[in-house]
This record gives structure tokens, C-alpha cells and sequence, in this order.
């Protein structure tokens, strides 16, 4: 059975930066003073949730499909663009918090990593299928 390694690596890396992304949001509503369940009433506060939930709208579309080209390509270059995702989301959210015309970067960086990805595996798959017919 191959290892993927890597990719449990960079998985539990992404999962350590939507956590970070989770701990700016509490730290935003410290200095903001506005309390859960509030949302709004700070810009700050309002695109620190913002980037902090787009993570997560973000995530599923990064985690499966760098599982699957790890699985059916490679572990290696998986984690590698993987570990590209997770910048590009660094990005995004400083970016984001700082002006919302800065997230551009980070999004590009982040959906072209998921593209690669989701693209890479899909590829892979229909070739396999029809190369075996399973």
C-alpha cells in the first residue's frame, strides 16, 4: 500500500491554517468589542469572518480532490500543490482583512492550486477508466 504521507502532512497543515484563520476572527472581535453571536458593525470583523468562512467553503473543493491525485498520480506533487493552496489562502486572508480589493492574489494563487487538483485528478480518472474499464 503507497504511503501519502505528504498529503496527511499538508491536509493537517490546511486544517492548522482554517484553525489560525478561526483564532484572527475571535482576536478581531476582541479588539472590535462586538460579541458572538454579533456579526456585523466592524469591517474588520465582518472580512475577517468573511475570509475565515470562504476557507471553508474552499475547503472541501481543495481536500478531495488532493486526496484523489494523490491516490491516482502523485503523493508528492499532491502535497506540493496542496502546500500552494494553503499560501495562496495566507494570502487571501491578510489580503482580505487588510482592504478587500487585496484578496485578489491570494484567490488566484488558491483556485489555480485547486484547479490543478481537481482538473489533474478528474483526467486521471476518466483516463484509468477507460484505459482498464473499472
Amino acid at each position: 500500500m503507497p504511503s501519502h504521507a505528504y498529503v496527511a502532512i499538508v491536509t493537517l497543515l490546511a486544517l492548522l491554517t482554517y484553525f489560525w484563520m478561526g483564532l484572527q476572527v475571535g482576536r478581531a472581535r476582541g479588539k472590535s468589542g462586538i460579541q458572538a453571536p454579533a456579526m456585523t458593525g466592524d469591517p474588520v470583523l465582518e472580512r475577517t469572518i468573511r475570509a475565515h468562512y470562504n476557507t471553508l467553503e474552499w475547503l472541501p473543493l481543495f481536500l478531495v480532490p488532493m486526496w484523489l491525485f494523490a491516490i491516482y498520480w502523485n503523493d508528492l506533487i499532491a502535497a506540493g500543490v496542496g502546500l500552494v493552496w494553503i499560501l495562496g489562502r495566507i494570502v487571501y486572508q491578510l489580503g482580505y482583512v487588510a482592504d478587500p480589493k487585496k484578496r485578489e492574489l491570494g484567490f488566484l494563487i488558491q483556485a489555480l492550486a485547486v484547479a490543478v487538483l481537481l482538473f489533474g485528478s478528474l483526467g486521471r480518472l476518466v483516463y484509468v477508466v477507460a484505459v482498464t474499464g473499472a
